[in-house]
């Protein structure tokens, strides 16, 4: 069984490859039965959970990711979230291979925005906004740049130092980065807004919102978190990776749905209208476009399945 390390999964995963790879992936019958989450109690009092996310092809492989969320690890220096992936011969049941998990969650995450851009956002697309300093932005800057034109790019966060030392990360000549702290200006003149934050509230409001715009939100997994308003939700056309995931989970699809602002019936498609051509993605040049992704263990097997035939 091979094992496979952050550097090697994010050497493996260029982005022109998994958008791809994630394109067919859609298409295909992979099964993907819903993840079990288990609270774990601590000796801090705060629960800890427990992830699995199962798939499988028939015939080619079989897929689970483990992921433990442990709220006070940063007092201990950790990351919160930890995991791995484990991929198996979909013909006998064989370990093929053990690959780091926050890497090929957080490439395949950022590739499935990706995916929805090239559908969704104008293809001029030039100016991005990206809302947020953390381990996704990077990945999210690069995979949106991988399938529209991207040249100019703000980062927006809490912390200005952040934003100030992954926008100079990311300079150089022929792809400018900047770091911005006011939102709002950069909100109004982005071709693409990105959002990976863990915000309750929202940031990104509706009344700021320009013809043409494509809203790509990532960060909210819990009915609880919001990276946009009702505004916003009302002027764009609303699209999600997964209707059942994006449903039950995301604040963001959750609450105007519960509150009637948002129906079933208006949900445009999901990837897996889009990339079937099942449903039409963005439908003429001035239309405002929103995807709401929460992850799916589709997309960590194809994502699984690629590193392990490169590496």
């Amino acid at each position: 069984m091979r094992i496979l390390s952050a550097a090697e999964v994010e050497a493996a995963l260029d982005f022109d490859s998994l958008v791809e790879r994630l394109r067919v992936a859609f298409r295909r019958d992979i099964r993907v039965p819903p993840r079990h989450h288990h609270a774990i109690a601590t000796d801090t009092g705060v629960d800890a959970t427990l992830l699995l996310m199962p798939a499988w092809q028939s015939g080619r492989h079989i897929g689970v990711k483990t992921v433990t969320v442990f709220p006070d690890n940063a007092a201990r220096g950790l990351p919160s979230v930890m995991g791995v992936y484990l991929l198996l011969d979909g013909k006998t049941g064989s370990p093929l291979a053990l690959i780091d998990g926050p890497m090929l969650t957080a490439k395949r995450t950022a590739a499935a925005s990706a995916l929805a851009s090239s559908y969704l956002s104008r293809p001029d697309s030039e100016r991005l906004l990206m809302v947020g300093t953390g381990t996704l932005a990077p990945q999210l800057i690069m995979a949106h740049a991988a399938v529209r034109p991207i040249c100019n790019v703000l980062i927006w966060g809490r912390a200005e130092d952040k934003a100030a030392r992954l926008a100079k990360a990311l300079d150089r000549g022929d792809f400018k980065v900047a770091h911005t702290t006011d939102l709002e200006a950069a909100a109004r003149g982005a071709h693409i807004i990105s959002c990976a934050t863990l915000s309750a509230e929202p940031l990104i409001l509706g009344e700021w919102l320009r013809a043409g715009q494509h809203l790509d939100l990532v960060g909210g997994f819990r009915p609880d978190m919001r990276e946009t308003d009702d505004t916003a939700i009302r002027r764009a056309r609303v699209f999600v990776d997964t209707r059942a995931g994006a449903c039950t989970e995301a604040g963001d699809i959750v609450q105007p749905l519960e509150s009637g602002v948002l129906t079933l019936d208006d949900i445009a498609a999901d990837l897996f209208d889009l990339t079937r051509g099942e449903r039409a993605g963005r439908r003429y040049y001035d239309q405002i476009t929103l995807f709401k992704s929460v992850g799916t263990a589709i997309e960590d097997l194809a994502a699984a399945q690629l590193a392990f035939e490169r590496v």
